[in-house]
């Protein structure tokens, strides 16, 4: 019993984590089908973009996460536009007992991968409520979204190699 009590002291404590709010920040729908008039039968091919934005607030211990959709629905057998879906939803978060050299990935995967069905819901209520067959998004790995992103910015910028 003594070593365990011990070991404890030397446990690092458990990152945490509360939602403290979600919302949309910003968003535009178009029904660009409806405007033109064109027929509703096609078939939709749809493209969606998604770029992650995070910072610290001034509340000790709050951060704020940000997930930028960009869908756009073009029918399959032309470039007609159908629809183009821009939001930018919002988490805050209290998050405590995470190292600073970690906390980056952690709101860039973890925050949004918590907001995420939130968002998800939103998409699916604004497609359908705009005339369309509700869009219900794919998951998103966050964990390569953040690989990937990682990996363009040191591409962009090499290190430059000591003289």
């Amino acid at each position: 019993m003594a070593e365990e009590a011990a070991a404890q002291p030397t446990q690092a404590a458990q990152p945490q984590m509360r939602i403290l709010g979600q919302f949309i920040r910003d968003m535009s729908f178009e029904n660009i089908m409806a405007q033109k008039g064109a027929p509703s039968d096609v078939q939709p091919d749809v493209q969606v973009q998604v770029n992650l934005d995070a910072k610290k607030r001034s509340a000790e211990n709050q951060y704020e996460t940000a997930i930028k959709l960009k869908v756009t629905s073009k029918a399959k057998d032309g470039d007609a536009m159908l629809f183009l879906l821009e939001i930018d939803y919002v988490g805050i978060f209290h998050i405590e007992n995470v190292p600073e050299d970690q906390m980056h990935p952690y709101l860039l995967i973890e925050c949004p991968r918590m907001i995420f069905p939130f968002l998800r819901r939103v998409v699916s209520d604004i497609t359908r409520d705009g005339g369309f067959p509700p869009l219900n998004l794919e998951n998103i790995d966050f964990v390569a979204l953040y690989r990937n992103e990682i990996a363009r910015r040191q591409a962009e910028n090499p290190p430059k190699a000591d003289a």
